[in-house]
């Protein structure tokens, strides 16, 4: 216990040339860091545990169905990825006007926003919609399923444009530090969505049948919902960000730049990870249904593992900023190493439940004897992929958070867009490994990510970047 309580001392993580003020004890560091990550910890995993619930209500319609909703996945990112650019970079102007308590400026920012998210989220739902079934055919969809992907795409991307606005808003408030705002629309939206898949996969009471689009219009609708508290929760506020139909909603020049400034490298940063995936996506495709459907349900017990992680580096990414504003690089150094030491004992006691329960795990989603003979091996290196990633998507949170968007774009483009598909292809075909040489490929991504990460971190440059 001693040992445990001394690992976790904020004693001695800073060196005496970095410390520029005050530095509060371990419990006061402690506490603040656990007060923001908590509702983004909680939101994550509750969101990812509904979404295996999901999965786990299509994969009872066959390994097909589970395979015609995974497909979808990397053409909707994509096609998001230039609002998801654009609110990682709200985070960050948000945070830093947070530190400097310069509300005007902050709510103008999510202001034109909100705006900007509006305008894109129109251009891309329609574009998903209209030529959705040569996007999923380039995705790697094959016969066998296409039809019900056309389907199920089409919908979710009509719900995608109400998921966008609502996705802005949450980020603007996650910058400010209002975590539980955002976990609670996201929860309860999600409820409803899970709500909705009984009811309309199944045809339960008065509704339908509908299943893999049953699904599909749960989801969307679960995003009209999402929009709405969102909505609700920013014009009613009475916190650091508050906004109204009385104030000036027009696009502000200055404004604008300066989220482009920021979101620009961020958008490239999401671009590297989309190609990354959608390629290694297709490498998976194309070892078959069977093959790729236990791939998506690995890949829904990876979301809910690395939940924590994520709701960590969103919290670490709020302080950090919010430090930086305040003129505190000391303190932002002080959190990131905090929230990382919190991740490596959260990700050893994940690791191991994961390898110990495995084939259990597998089975809840399905329980087809191919499906969990090579699910439960797939766990396996899953188990050593959380020893890296939940630290490795930590350190990057930091890294955001401070604006070094640049420097996360180069390991994006290095790490995901060129090491991990062309390492699927070598280990997966040319050596012969299948899925498993797939999932080894994901583990040497996350090493290299999180050792270069780590070097940057350490390096302390992105403490000096202005925004």
């Amino acid at each position: 216990m001693r040992t445990l309580k001394s690992l976790l001392s904020v004693q001695g993580i800073l060196r005496k040339d970095q410390i520029v003020g005050p530095i509060p004890s371990s419990k006061e560091v402690y506490k603040r860091t656990f007060k923001i990550a908590w509702p983004s910890a909680t939101e994550a995993t509750l969101i990812s545990l509904i979404g295996a619930i999901d999965m786990m209500m299509v994969g009872q319609l066959g390994a097909g169905s589970i395979a015609a909703i995974g497909i979808t996945n990397q053409p909707k990112f994509i096609l998001m990825s230039v609002v998801l650019a654009l609110n990682i970079g709200l985070t960050v102007i948000v945070s830093r006007r947070k530190g400097q308590k310069d509300h005007e400026s902050a709510n103008r920012t999510v202001r034109n926003a909100i705006v900007i998210s509006i305008i894109l989220s129109a251009i891309f739902m329609t574009l998903g919609f209209v030529f959705a079934e040569p996007i999923l055919r380039f995705s790697g969809a094959t016969s066998d399923y296409i039809g019900l992907s056309v389907d199920y795409f089409r919908i979710v991307m009509v719900g995608t444009f109400f998921f966008c606005i609502s996705l802005t808003i949450t980020s603007a408030q996650r910058g400010a530090g209002n975590t539980k705002i955002s976990m609670k629309t996201n929860i309860t939206a999600n409820i409803v969505n899970v709500i909705l898949n009984y009811l309309l996969i199944n045809g339960i009471w008065i509704f339908p049948r509908l299943e893999v689009r049953g699904a599909a219009l749960a989801t969307a609708i679960g995003n009209i919902v999402a929009m709405i508290i969102a909505i609700y929760s920013i014009s009613h506020s009475k916190d650091f960000l508050r906004l109204s139909l009385k104030q000036d909603w027009r696009l502000d020049r200055k404004t604008v730049w300066s989220i482009v400034d920021i979101s620009k490298t961020a958008l490239v940063e999401q671009i590297f990870l989309r190609i990354g995936f959608l390629t290694y996506a297709k490498a998976v495709a194309g070892l078959g249904t069977i093959a790729f459907a236990t791939h998506q349900v690995a890949i829904n017990v990876m979301t809910i593992s690395f939940a924590i992680g994520d709701g960590l580096s969103i919290a670490n990414s709020s302080l950090v900023g919010q430090s930086l504003g305040a003129r505190r690089p000391d303190m932002a150094i002080l959190y990131g190493k905090v929230s990382q030491r919190i991740g490596v004992l959260i990700s050893i006691v994940l690791g191991l439940l994961i390898a110990i329960f495995r084939s259990n795990i597998i089975q809840l989603f399905n329980r087809d004897p191919q499906i969990v003979e090579l699910g439960s091996q797939i766990l396996l290196v899953l188990a050593v992929i959380m020893l890296f990633q939940i630290a490795q998507v930590i350190t990057i949170g930091s890294l955001r958070g401070a604006g070094d968007v640049r420097f996360v774009a180069m390991i994006s483009l290095v790490s995901v867009t060129f090491m991990r598909p062309i390492l699927t292809y070598l280990f997966a075909y040319t050596i012969g490994l299948g899925l498993i040489g797939a999932w080894i490929s994901v583990l040497m991504d996350q090493v290299i990510r999180y050792l270069i990460g780590k070097w940057r971190f350490t390096q302390a440059k992105w403490t000096r970047i202005e925004v």
